[in-house]
């Protein structure tokens, strides 16, 4: 048995909705068994899929298929988590360090956020 890729990561809950997964399919940041995946691409059990979430790219192996959407509770009956530490260490860090990196267009910072990036610049 096979099911589409955007299908099952929404299926899954790594995407809210479908055409997000078919939309991050298409622009490269899926991966099934190292190969880029186009929206149709099929998954079999087993298959070790990348999600690239900048800045972190998570890796899923495949337990189940299904094409109707799981409850939370569900999802460790269709997928395995396989991740290596090092992706969650990247993105405790950019959690540790979010406020030096300031997203364009956010304006100035303010009186506080000055000081705490001098703060943390300074150490």
């Amino acid at each position: 048995m096979e099911e589409r890729i955007d299908k099952w990561l929404w299926a899954v809950r790594l995407f809210k909705t479908r055409s997000l997964a078919a939309e991050e399919c298409s622009k490269g940041r899926v991966a099934v068994n190292g190969a880029t995946a186009k929206p149709s691409r099929s998954v079999k059990i087993g298959d070790v899929v990348d999600v690239k979430k900048p800045p972190v790219t998570y890796s899923f192996r495949v337990l189940a298929l299904t094409n109707n959407r799981v409850g939370a509770k569900l999802v460790p009956t269709c997928l395995e988590d396989i991740t290596p530490p090092e992706q969650y260490e990247i993105l405790e860090l950019q959690k540790i360090s979010g406020f030096v990196d300031r997203a364009r267009g956010t304006g100035r910072p303010t009186k506080k956020e000055r000081r705490d990036l001098d703060e943390f610049t300074r150490v």
